[in-house]
């Protein structure tokens, strides 16, 4: 191969890296920490000065949906590469049901798992 042949990659990197250093500059110039401004570093509420804690503090129930949620959704993330190559193996006599029927039964499993152990309940 020949120098020419890396040349598309190369730029893309320069640019990729370009892109990323006028963003992150652009960013600490005119971000929220570039002057010291107590207004600006408050959280808007309808213009009017914000009352009680800004952070305030989640129940782990949030963090358990949130992270159930993203179980699930990679599961999708999984299936439907899977229904588009089901054909193919098909046709070279690969057999894919059983890995993937695994893979579900793992999964309801876990969901039945869950819905035992009541994580699915928000007013417990």
């Amino acid at each position: 191969m020949t120098a020419s042949a890396y040349l598309p990659f190369l730029i893309q990197v320069v640019l990729a890296a370009g892109i990323t250093g006028v963003v992150v500059g652009a960013s600490h110039f005119f971000g929220q920490r570039a002057r010291k401004n107590r207004i600006k570093d408050t959280a808007y509420e309808c213009g009017l000065p914000g009352e009680g804690l800004v952070h305030t503090r989640f129940s782990v129930k949030f963090y358990l949906t949130a992270l159930l949620f993203m179980l699930f959704d990679l599961e999708i993330v999984i299936l439907i590469p899977w229904t588009f190559i089901y054909r193919e193996f098909l046709a070279h006599n690969i057999a894919i049901l059983g890995p993937i029927l695994f893979f579900l039964g793992v999964l309801v499993l876990g969901l039945w798992y869950e819905v035992k152990k009541g994580a699915l309940q928000w007013e417990r």
